[in-house]
């Protein structure tokens, strides 16, 4: 009988209906994956500004994902040259062969599915400006994240008309399957300039300009939020090449996204315990877990086309630069980038963007290598560009404007207490607590 009925279903209809099941599950995964930034953020700061940093993992959600309905995609669509009414509809926010079979869902689906990526771009920069930034300057600039900044990146990549404006400069399509470039890297270099421009922690530079280290309050957190965002990965990498195209499965994209993403997971955890314990004879936990998703956002752009050594290398690679990449920001640049998000999202993905045509499988080229690598170095450019100098625009205002970061005192007790008023542990605050009806607790101690 089951066989029956599905004899009887136009291939077209049962091919859209699967693949729109697709989306959406792969759509959840990646929502998920705010579970996992929530987590490996609030493990990476101090114990004073945990509810600071799930609430702005929150509102990035509430407020990003309700700009990008009402704001962003409308934008794209005007910048894209896609013309006509704007809605919701108007196009569709998403990179790889997904992207193209996605329609047959509707509009809002669509742009569910587009507004998960953008939210990813937008979570990354809270990692970087924790402890210090004013809760409404950071919802600010997620407004503006989510209304123009990622809206403009995606309109002349995944959004525009024909190959976009790489194509139109150089010749050659600029190519990222999943958004290495486009929401990571992109995400990575905002979060570095809003760092920049918003100055360090208090206490982050002793007077001789030697780094003091600021060590989070849980490794398990971090540890955990880590293994949730690799969990997510798969909707964002191999959950892009699912799809039945033209009453044929993907295959061939399919087996090298899913053991090309899985590979460079894995390369990039070795990589930066191996740099860190070459420089310190020590493997610290938490360059592992960083090196594990540099190697995940090393790999996003382009594992639709790596051979299985690239993988090896590129995730190898992107783990490696970590501890050294961060080491540089943090101590030569000084600026301090709490969550290592440049290391983790930006020079990573920058790094596997450009790697493209080198590590490419045979036949997966459309061109030279050369004209392919010019194509990758423009987009790079134009992207990073265009993201620093925008998210530097606003933050300068927020700053000049004194918007942008909270007061030393506020600083010193704890962002918690003055942004929220609450505290995460109030078990061992200073003053003394009730707790559950039971003996009340006092600690005199600073667990801050």
């Amino acid at each position: 009988m089951t066989t029956g009925v599905l004899a009887s279903v136009d291939p077209t209809t049962f091919a859209n209906a699967l693949n729109g099941t697709w989306i959406l599950v792969v759509t959840f995964l990646i929502f998920f994956m705010h579970a996992g930034f929530a987590m490996l953020e609030a493990g990476q700061v101090r114990s004073k500004n945990v509810a600071n940093q799930l609430t702005k993992n929150l509102l990035t959600w509430s407020v990003g994902v309700t700009v990008f309905f009402l704001i962003g995609t409308a934008f794209t669509s005007v910048m894209s040259g896609s013309g006509g009414p704007v809605s919701v509809a108007g196009t569709l926010f998403s990179g790889g062969e997904l992207a193209s079979e996605a329609g047959s869902v509707g509009p809002y689906v669509n742009w569910l599915y587009g507004a998960v990526f953008a939210m990813t771009a937008a979570t990354i920069v809270s990692g970087a400006v924790a402890g210090r930034a004013k809760l409404r300057a950071y919802v600010t600039y997620t407004f503006l994240l989510a209304a123009v900044i990622y809206p403009m990146v995606i309109a002349f990549t995944w959004s525009a008309s024909g190959d976009g404006l790489v194509a139109q400069l150089t010749g050659t399509a600029f190519h990222d399957f999943a958004g290495g470039m486009i929401v990571h890297g992109m995400g990575g270099i905002a979060g570095l300039t809003a760092a920049a421009v918003l100055g360090p922690r208090m206490d982050r530079y002793a007077d001789d300009g030697s780094t003091n280290v600021i060590p989070g309050h849980s490794l398990t957190f971090a540890v955990l939020g880590t293994l949730i965002l690799a969990f997510g990965w798969y909707g964002f990498n191999v959950g892009t090449a699912s799809v039945v195209s033209g009453g044929v499965f993907n295959t061939m994209t399919v087996n090298l996204v899913a053991m090309g993403t899985t590979i460079a997971m894995a390369a990039g955890g070795i990589g930066a315990a191996l740099v860190v314990w070459l420089k310190t004879g020590k493997v610290d936990t938490l360059y592992v877990a960083n090196g594990l998703l540099a190697g995940l956002v090393g790999i996003t752009a382009i594992p639709d086309t790596t051979a299985w050594w690239g993988a090896l290398v590129v995730g190898g690679l992107a783990g490696a630069q970590l501890p050294i990449v961060f080491e540089f920001v943090s101590d030569t640049l000084k600026i301090d980038d709490v969550c290592a998000v440049f290391p983790v999202h930006g020079s990573a993905g920058v790094l596997g963007t450009l790697l493209f045509p080198f590590v490419a499988a045979p036949g997966q080229l459309s061109s030279s290598i050369g004209a392919h690598f010019i194509a990758q170095l423009v987009g790079v450019v134009i992207i990073g560009g265009w993201t620093l100098t925008a998210t530097a625009v606003v933050w300068y205002a927020l700053k000049v404007s004194g918007a942008a970061r909270v007061t030393a005192e506020h600083e010193q007790e704890g962002l918690d207490i003055s942004e929220h008023g609450v505290e995460t542990y109030p078990e061992f605050g200073g003053d003394r607590v009730a707790t559950d009806g039971g003996p009340s607790v006092i600690d005199t101690t600073d667990d801050s």
